[in-house]
């Protein structure tokens, strides 16, 4: 908003409108304010108005109403809104009527509506009560006539601008400002706000005496303030301007007007003529039909109303000075329409005028040479910006977008040598990209440098990625330059920030990053970022959360005082759970203990008693799913025996045939065996190694005979007595208990325990199973590669870990990655499987896990890189063009689909209708998308088909919807001659003559061609034939190559003529006979006959020229002169002429005129002039020097110059000398004589130069010199 200082913003969003109204109605006043709960107070008078029978009151939300019931006379006058600062004054009128309707107050018009005194001030009453007066506006006021902004138009949800500029008006000389506020809450860095004048104008260059730009920040209200400050107002400022505003992702502009008004005097001013009435702008209405008069005062009038001193008339600059200017700017070609427009007859005079005049061009005072247009840098280099300056001793300074450059650095360098000043750019960047300026004093030269940059290539791509609903996304880009600009896409759309923050983007020098803080299944597509060098491209998949249980708890039997350890492995580490015992909640203790480290479950119980017997469980959060197992209790039976008892070993089932015992790969293992017998038993622990296979076994020593009665194995006993290591054996009075420390796969075999004392033994067999996680697979092989897709293959591990396994687990990444992204959650059951969703042309590696109820195996060794391609779609429009007795012509279009395989060629084949076997019609493949299949079955009826080919096979073939019979068809002959050949065809001689006539027929007509009726003839004249046109072709026409031609084709009776008409035209030769008929004063009569040939065309005229004999130059009299008689006007007394006529036709004048063999002269009438004698007089004189050699001191180094200026006649001779030396011979010396000025031209002196110099000037009447001492002297 224009405004002489700053003012605060507006309470209001609504303001009342003065409205007039019938009496005994009532009329409601309305106004809205920017947020609820604002105090507002209604006035008359400069008095509150409170609630009563004659006002009416009302608030609801920000929407607040003044009722005024039964309006009279006493009623009308001036009232006022006010809330908080903010004041808007309005005015009712009571008009006398016989019907009266309620009135609401409506919102106010644009600025540029007219209204009434009140209104017009109502704006600046309620900006602060600061609106200058009428009186003050129609005297013209420096401060500016500020319009009211369109509270009623709604803001901009989307646009940047808190307020914008509003239109202004100011009279000449005075000053005016532009505000625009933008909001700044949610902006990271300042806006970039430009100021234009017009469509182009940068008002930022424009900065100086009379327009300054000013900026701010409020950190309280978070707004930015922008200013545009006019001073001294011209009325050349008069027009549109445009505010613009943006941000890294955001722009908004605003278009605003300016008016200048020129200032009026008082006692020139009517004002009753601009006190006219309009009816009521924007949102009034006519009360009744007897006031259609009735309206506002237009106050607008008087503020762009300009008052002019009338001129006379004839004081008036005349017409012709604007056709002057007019033609002097006019290229030639448009004279004659200029003339023609503005009513010059006389186009000989006026071409002559123009000749004289010479175009003013204003010249620069301050610069020799100035700056360039425009220059362009490419990013990092080094620009130089030069001028040459007319005064050496001249200040300069360099502005950039309006802005002095400070010498900082060394990023900008000025030099200055002699009178050139040099402006170095160092390591140019994107920022340098502005306009420049040289000011010297008060004259300057522009130019724009343009900064350009080179194209960001991606160094390092972006990684396929498989998340899970919920986790966080990170792609991650290295790109060539830092700071790039960059586009993120997903599935070709640009992203861009949203209010909710769901995309986040990130820069860390030349690193790109896109974050999405939780993913969705939305989210599921291509990511690709693009850079102006190129663009990389990403897979993301998102999935449901499914937990998969790697390990489940088992079953335990413990002793008592023993630890019970439950343990589990699930898929995400990030689970937590809830362990459970008989369905209650299970709560820690000094004796129970619960751990989850990474993604292991423990439940450690401690000293077991016999109340930890239970069934326990592990329940994980958010997942239905749930983990049991059973704790079962070991009691010890221990039975009374005398003293001197057998040693025994107590297990609950023990029994004589080997137990099993299944332990993980990885887990402890306790083999906690209770033992009796007095004296205390010795316990041996014993394992069986295999030293055969399918051997028969060799007992051990002291084992029982049973021991050994297998004899498909060989057993070697291996003694365990370490008490210490992964491997130890521990030993009490009632127990020995087997520790194995991470069992391994050699931990599994038969462990023999033996108990022996005195009265004797007992010995128990204890299997122990290992089993661990499936041994990786082989490398998979890729197979059925496709477009997208590919069959992935693989065979099962050599070992199974002990168990069944469950299934298979694929992934697969990118070549030149290091992320493997799960294409599967649920297991494979099968050996292969169909990996979809691959981006066509990249190379891609996969590799398989093997699982089961133990866990996932190690990964297997990668594939061989593969790259998805798929064949090509069905070529388009396939259609038959010519059919013979033996061949078919088919053409096609290029499938619309070719893919990352490119196009190798495509392949035709038919088969017999009703047959299923396709014959190929070519060998290999053709690269055209045309072709002629020859050697056909006359009569067969045939289905033609083509397919597209690339490196990865062929693709569908399109197939003609209906067969083909091969057999000619007779079609009649028929000419298709061109539109421009049916009229008579115009060439000049020696041009060439390519006539092309298509025509139509089956099988192929005989073409003939005639002239006159006669075959051509001639080698001159060739005429080429294809099957579809005929061409008529004269390398270089001659007039004998005019004639009618006849073209026919005929098929056996039937044929097709058509006939053309060629015309070749040459110039036309002179006029004949040309003689002057009649001489008459100023005044020659001319005669002659038409040329004898006319160039074969009609002639356009003729060219009449005229020479002076003294000078025989030819000045044109008439063009395009049709008759063959003329009088030339305005020649000149006394001088003799001559005349010549060219004849004129279309190709051109003709070679040679017709001209006059003796000239004519013009007498002067009456008068006899006799020539005067003079005595001759000697004008010889020796020469003389009117202006000797000077002596000189100069500085080593600079050119030097010697002057002198001599006189004599006849002209004399110079020579220079040095030191009596002749200088003539020496490149070093240069001498100039112009109209008796000598001058001596010293390139670079040095000291040795230094002496003295002669001049010397000889002629016959004498001789005479003159001397100089030159002092040459170095600069210190």
């Amino acid at each position: 908003m224009p405004e002489p200082g700053k003012k605060p913003v507006s309470a209001f969003s609504k303001k009342p409108r003065s409205v007039e109204v019938a009496a005994g109605s009532p009329v409601v006043f309305e106004v809205e304010t920017e947020r609820a709960g604002v105090k507002v107070r209604w006035q008359r008078g400069g008095s509150d108005i409170g609630a009563s029978s004659k006002y009416g009151l009302a608030t609801e939300g920000t929407r607040h109403t003044l009722t005024v019931r039964e309006v009279g006379p006493a009623d009308q006058g001036s009232y006022a809104v006010i809330a908080g600062s903010s004041k808007v004054k309005f005015d009712l009128k009571v008009t006398e009527a016989e019907k009266a309707e309620p009135v609401l107050a409506p919102a106010p018009a644009p600025a540029e509506s007219t209204g009434t005194p009140g209104e017009a001030l109502a704006p600046a009453a309620e900006l602060g009560e600061s609106a200058p007066s009428p009186e003050a506006l129609l005297t013209g006021s420096s401060s500016a006539a500020c319009k009211a902004p369109t509270s009623g138009a709604p803001d901009d949800p989307i646009g940047l601008f808190v307020m914008r500029p509003q239109d202004g008006e100011v009279t000449v000389g005075g000053s005016i400002t532009f505000s625009a506020r933008v909001a700044g809450a949610s902006l990271l860095k300042p806006p970039v706000v430009k100021w234009f004048k017009g469509k182009w104008v940068d008002l930022s260059s424009k900065v100086g005496q009379h327009l300054q730009l000013h900026d701010s920040y409020d950190r309280a209200s978070k707004v930015y303030l922008f200013e545009l400050h006019i001073t001294d107002a011209q009325p050349a400022f008069t027009g549109g301007y445009r505010c613009e505003v943006s941000t890294k992702d955001k722009f908004d502009c605003s278009n605003f007007n300016l008016t200048v008004h020129e200032a009026t005097g008082t006692a020139d001013l009517d004002l009753l003529s601009s006190f006219r009435r309009t009816s009521l702008a924007g949102g009034g209405r006519r009360i009744s039909d007897s006031h259609e008069d009735a309206g506002i005062l237009d106050f607008s009038s008087l503020l762009k109303k300009s008052f002019r001193t009338p001129r006379d008339s004839k004081l008036e600059a005349p017409a012709e000075e604007d056709v002057w200017e007019i033609l002097r700017q006019a290229p030639p070609s448009e004279y004659e329409r200029i003339a023609f427009q503005y009513g010059v007859t006389d186009l000989r005079g006026m071409l002559k005028r123009l000749k004289g005049m010479r175009r003013d061009e204003k010249k620069s005072t301050a610069f020799q040479k100035k700056l360039e247009p425009a220059y362009q840098v490419s990013k990092g280099h080094k620009i130089r910006l030069t001028v040459e300056l007319a005064d050496p001793d001249a200040e300069v300074r360099w502005l950039k977008n309006g802005q002095e450059i400070q010498m900082s650095g060394s990023k900008y360098i000025f030099e200055s040598i002699g009178a050139k000043r040099t402006l170095t750019i160092s390591q140019c960047s994107l920022a340098d990209d502005a306009a420049y300026q040289c000011v010297v004093g008060g004259e300057k030269c522009s130019t724009e440098l343009f900064v350009k940059e080179p194209p960001v290539l991606i160094t390092r791509p972006l990684e396929d990625q498989l998340v899970m609903v919920g986790q966080r996304v990170e792609f991650e880009c290295e790109v060539s330059e830092e700071g790039a600009q960059v586009k993120w896409l997903k599935d070709g759309v640009e992203l861009t920030r949203e209010e909710t923050f769901k995309y986040r983007f990130k820069k860390d020098g030349r690193r790109h990053r896109l974050i999405i803080n939780e993913a969705t299944l939305e989210d599921t597509g291509h990511y690709a970022l693009r850079t102006s060098g190129g663009q990389a491209l990403a897979e993301l998949i998102v999935q449901e959360k499914k937990l998969e249980v790697y390990q489940s708890i088992a079953d335990l039997t413990v002793g008592a005082k023993d630890q019970a350890v439950f343990k589990c492995e699930v898929s995400d580490e990030n689970v937590r759970g809830v362990w459970l015992k008989n369905g209650k909640e299970l709560l820690p203790d000094s004796r129970i203990k619960v751990s989850h480290i990474g993604r292991v479950h423990k439940l450690t119980i401690d000293d077991v008693t016999p109340a930890d017997e239970a069934d326990y469980s592990f329940v994980p959060e958010g997942f239905a799913c749930n983990l049991s197992a059973k704790l079962h209790f070991m009691e010890v039976k221990i039975d009374f025996v005398p003293r001197q008892e057998p040693p025994k070993i107590h297990l609950d089932c023990p029994g004589r045939i080997p137990d099993t015992i299944v332990v993980v790969a990885g887990n402890k293992l306790r083999l906690d065996v209770p033992i009796s017998g007095d004296p205390a038993p010795t316990v041996i622990w014993q394992k069986a190694i295999t030293q055969g296979n399918k051997s028969p076994a060799r007992p051990a020593p002291d084992a029982p005979e049973d021991a050994g009665d297998s004899d498909e194995w060989v057993f070697d006993k291996k003694l365990l007595c370490e008490t210490e290591g992964r491997v130890r054996v521990e030993t009490t009075k009632d127990r020995s208990i087997f520790t194995v420390e991470g069992a391994e796969k050699e931990d599994e075999g038969v462990y023999t325990v033996t108990v022996k004392n005195p009265v004797g033994e007992d010995r128990v067999n204890l299997t122990v199973k290992v089993i661990d996680v499936p041994d990786a697979p082989a490398a998979p092989k890729v197979s059925n590669v496709g477009e997208d897709s590919c069959t992935v293959q693989w065979e099962p591990p050599a070992y199974d870990g002990g168990q069944p396994v469950l299934g298979y687990i694929l992934e697969r990444k990118k070549k030149k990655s290091y992320r493997w992204m799960r294409l599967n959650f649920d297991l494979i059951q099968e050996l292969s499987h169909e990996a979809r969703r691959m981006i066509e042309g990249v190379v891609y590696e996969m590799r398989v896990y093997a699982v089961n109820a133990i866990g996932m195996s190690r990964p297997s060794p990668a594939s061989q890189p593969f790259m998805p391609i798929g064949p090509p779609s069905e070529p388009t429009h396939l259609a038959v063009e010519d059919v013979s007795d033996t061949t078919v012509s088919l053409k096609w279009r290029p499938p619309e689909r070719v893919g990352a395989g490119g196009l190798d060629g495509y392949s035709v084949e038919y088969c017999p209708e009703g047959c299923s076997e396709w014959v190929t019609a070519l060998r290999g493949l053709t690269e055209h998308t045309s072709i002629l299949v020859k050697d056909l079955p006359t009569g067969a009826r045939l289905l033609f088909r083509v397919r597209a080919h690339n490196m990865a096979g062929p693709g569908a073939p399109v197939t003609t919807t209906e067969p083909v019979t091969v057999q000619e068809i007779l079609q009649r002959p028929r000419l298709q001659l061109p539109r421009h050949l049916r009229q008579t065809i115009q060439k000049k001689v020696r041009e060439p003559v390519n006539l092309l006539i298509p025509f139509q027929g089956k099988p192929r007509p005989q073409v003939t061609w005639t002239k006159e009726g006669q075959p051509l003839a001639g080698e001159e004249v060739s005429v080429r034939n294809s099957p579809t046109d005929t061409i008529l072709f004269i390398r270089a026409a001659r007039r004998a190559h005019s004639g009618t031609y006849q073209v026919t084709v005929r098929i056996e009776n039937m044929e097709d003529e058509a006939t053309l008409v060629l015309q070749v035209v040459d110039k036309p030769s002179p006029p004949q006979d040309l003689r002057v008929t009649e001489a008459w004063g100023l005044n020659v009569a001319l005669e002659w006959k038409p040329p004898q040939d006319d160039g074969n065309t009609e002639l356009w005229g003729y060219t009449v020229q005229k020479a002076d004999k003294k000078t025989m130059e030819w000045f044109t009299v008439l063009e395009h002169y049709r008759r063959t008689h003329c009088v030339v006007p305005e020649l000149i007394i006394g001088n003799g002429y001559y005349f010549r006529v060219f004849s004129q036709n279309m190709v051109g004048s003709s070679d040679t005129a017709a001209t006059t063999k003796e000239p004519v002269f013009i007498p002067r009438p009456g008068i006899t002039y006799v020539p005067p004698k003079y005595k001759a007089l000697d004008f010889s004189e020796a020469p003389s020097f009117t202006q000797p050699l000077v002596n000189r001191s100069v500085i080593a180094g600079y050119t030097t110059m010697l002057c002198c200026a001599v006189r004599g006649s006849p002209k004399p001779k110079i020579s220079w000398f040095k030191n009596g030396l002749d200088l003539g011979e020496d490149a070093r010396f240069r001498m100039f004589s112009k109209q008796g000025v000598l001058t001596l031209e010293i390139r670079k002196p040095c000291p040795f130069d230094g002496g003295i110099y002669v001049c010397r000037a000889t002629n016959l009447q004498g001789e005479a010199q003159c001397e100089c001492r030159l002092e040459v002297r170095v600069p210190q």
